[in-house]
């Protein structure tokens, strides 16, 4: 079976576009619609005819091209439960699969950005689209959930296999990398990371996707548990849930 292959793009100020392509059947699918134009010339770039779009949440950066693409090509929009995804067809949610031309992607709800907030595992192909609940070095702003939601929905992708390649919606991880190490202030392997982010963003090059291995080396939301950042936030001890939220609450105000 031939291998997944995805193409990745800027799209509006910070957002990534994501096509998937299964070179066997020909199927497309974009990863949210940040924006209708763009993706329809990546689609011409590639030479793509798209099938599908795979949404994660309801904001208007990732549901936002999903009219225009589907009255384009008549593709099949396929979403989370809520009724907030425009022109869904498929409302999926927690231990649902998606079929995707010779592919299969697991879902996973994780609310707590939205409460609407799904990921999509490519279990076969060691990759997951995760929408805004992790970023490189940081997590999506807890605006609809709470922080006991947003947790138990980080563990999820916690618990998911080291190798697995992650796409994230957003050019965040500068940003990301500065507050992380005001947390992790000891953390070798964030602070070599953070000269690698500083380089590629020089180079105007894309810190995304990232690995779950490195994130769960150097993101501080991944990281509750680790004795370190516990002692620097003056949490030494307490619950991966509570040090979480503390590390969210200064990360809003950082």
């Amino acid at each position: 079976m031939a291998d997944l292959q995805v193409h990745q793009f800027p799209c509006l100020s910070d957002n990534y576009g994501l096509l998937i392509h299964d070179p066997a059947t020909g199927d497309t699918a974009s990863i949210d619609t940040p924006d209708a134009d763009t993706i329809s010339a990546a689609l011409a770039e590639k030479g793509w005819t798209l099938t599908h779009i795979l949404n994660t949440h309801h904001h208007g950066d990732h549901t936002g091209g999903n009219m225009a693409l589907k009255d384009a090509t008549g593709c099949r929009i396929i979403g989370p439960h809520g009724g907030g995804i425009p022109g869904i067809d498929q409302a999926i949610g927690e231990g649902d699969t998606v079929t995707f031309g010779s592919f299969t992607a697991k879902i996973f709800e994780t609310p707590g950005h939205t409460l609407d907030h799904i990921i999509y595992w490519f279990e076969g192909e060691q990759t997951a689209f995760v929408g805004d609940t992790v970023f490189a070095l940081g997590c999506g702003r807890v605006f609809e959930g709470t922080f006991e939601q947003m947790w138990s929905s980080l563990a999820k992708v916690r618990a998911l296999p080291p190798e697995t390649v992650i796409y994230c919606a957003h050019e965040y991880t500068l940003a990301n990398a500065k507050f992380a190490i005001t947390v992790d202030p000891d953390n070798d392997a964030l602070k070599a990371r953070i000269k690698k982010i500083e380089a590629l963003r020089e180079a105007g090059k894309p810190t995304v996707p990232t690995t779950l291995e490195t994130e769960l080396a150097t993101n501080p939301f991944l990281r509750p548990d680790d004795s370190g950042l516990q002692k620097a936030v003056g949490l030494a001890g307490a619950t991966p849930a509570e040090v979480f939220a503390e590390v969210r609450r200064r990360k809003d105000n950082f």
